[in-house]
């Protein structure tokens, strides 16, 4: 008798069917823009490695500049799934300019600029509206496998992303494959439309400013320790982003074909790392998991600066480190997205997040910087064996905290007053 696969028990619920289904398609969409929109700049507008760079930076400035601001505007406007569909339309809208533009030949790099500003600043406030809205679908006792669902089907958009959009490239203008991502949007958009929740209520006036969540992050344990490690492994990991490429083709002599290559064992990984993680976390415990995940993101980057020798010989260690890694971020995005849902008040949720984005974004192109300056200056092999170890040595911020004692999701007893840190602390060590 032949067994059916069984349909994990959240997407036998519509509304989570619906929700998860537009973020499956909105992901997979935006692993083709990735691709496609610096081909744009280099094919269609011969843009010179600077004005890449500032194409690069255009997408990070609105996470550093404005995701404490949308989180409390988000919290004081309540209507979260509202926002969502709004910066979906918006997105679509921004990028049809491109492809309009290019068959008017009118495109410009200045106009690429503008839509990467764009499209970052309407996914700001996507993203800070989120978290409520995926708490109001998902029951608090199945956080863990509604993390997994999501985050699988974006490591699952890293394999298939960039291949597609490389084959709409061949098969169409790069600029005409945007339409692909623009109408991605327009699926997420359909697919909220169809869903209805009860949201969170919007926080009380007066009480939605901007700082309010990293002053409840400075307060809580859990969420402060886990925001210095992920912003540490984020800017050390981002060092050995901005060298990678130069280290593997001019010192290993990679091809084109072989560098792909190696880069796609990652997207297989994540793949992996979300298929494995919620039998991990029911095993050791969803702390314990984070812990593992943020030293087994960077720990395999150990093997790029020791690659060398044949090209075989450096290509397996690349191979490793990328496959790796690649489970280890995955095991890393989905237990830290369920302690968050289960540790941040509904009533903070989108400052939090916000505050949370703004500082381990903010890190990211400050990593690249780093890395051009610690490249030119060291060298770039003792250049990535410093990143590596400054990575590796971000989970010793968990490892002296409450998340390794964290064996069941703590218990978040209704919303918890910004101005009482004494409460917050007291109920995050309770549920350890």
């Amino acid at each position: 008798m032949i067994s059916r696969p069984r349909i994990p028990e959240l997407l036998r619920d519509p509304a989570f069917r619906r929700y998860w289904s537009g973020q499956t398609i909105s992901s997979l969409g935006d692993q083709i823009t990735l691709l496609v929109i610096p081909l744009i700049a280099v094919s269609a507008l011969h843009a010179d490695a600077a004005q890449m760079g500032y194409l690069a930076a255009a997408g990070y400035l609105p996470y550093l500049l404005l995701s404490l601001h949308a989180g409390g505007w988000a919290d004081r406007y309540g209507r979260r799934r509202r926002v969502m569909i709004a910066t979906d339309l918006g997105r679509a809208a921004v990028l049809l300019t491109v492809p309009l533009a290019w068959a008017a030949g009118v495109l410009t790099l200045f106009q690429l600029y503008a839509v990467v500003l764009a499209v970052g600043t309407l996914s700001v406030f996507f993203n800070v509206c989120n978290p409520p809205l995926f708490v109001a679908l998902v029951p608090a006792d199945q956080y863990l496998r509604g993390n997994a669902l999501i985050n699988g089907s974006r490591a699952a958009s890293y394999v298939a992303g960039p291949g597609l959009g490389g084959l709409l490239v061949q098969l169409l203008a790069a600029p005409l494959a945007l339409v692909v991502d623009a109408l991605s949007f327009l699926a997420s958009a359909l697919f909220l439309r169809r869903i209805d929740p009860a949201e969170p209520p919007p926080a009380e006036a007066g009480r939605g400013s901007a700082g309010e969540g990293l002053r409840w992050i400075r307060r809580s344990p859990v969420i402060r320790a886990a925001l210095l490690g992920t912003a540490t492994v984020n800017l050390f990991t981002f060092v050995i982003s901005a060298l990678f490429i130069l280290f593997a083709t001019r010192e290993l002599g990679f091809s084109a074909g072989l560098l792909g290559s190696v880069l796609a064992a990652g997207a297989v990984g994540a793949l992996l790392g979300a298929v494995v993680t919620g039998r991990l976390a029911a095993r050791i415990g969803v702390g314990p998991a984070f812990l593992l995940g943020l030293v087994l993101f960077p720990a395999p980057l150990l093997l790029i600066p020791l690659a060398g020798g044949s090209t075989g010989t450096a290509a397996a260690l690349l191979f490793g480190a990328e496959f790796l890694s690649g489970v280890g971020v995955m095991i890393l995005d989905i237990s830290g997205g369920t302690i968050f849902a289960a540790c941040i008040p509904d009533a903070l949720r989108s400052r939090v997040f916000g505050a949370y984005q703004a500082v381990n974004y903010g890190v990211r192109p400050l990593g690249s910087l780093l890395g051009g300056l610690l490249g030119s200056t060291l060298g770039l092999r003792p250049a990535l064996w410093t990143a590596a170890i400054g990575a590796v040595a971000s989970g010793l911020w968990v490892l002296f905290s409450p998340i390794p004692r964290l064996r069941e999701l703590p218990v978040q007893e209704g919303p918890v007053d910004p101005d009482e840190p004494a409460d917050q602390e007291e109920r995050t060590e309770q549920s350890v």
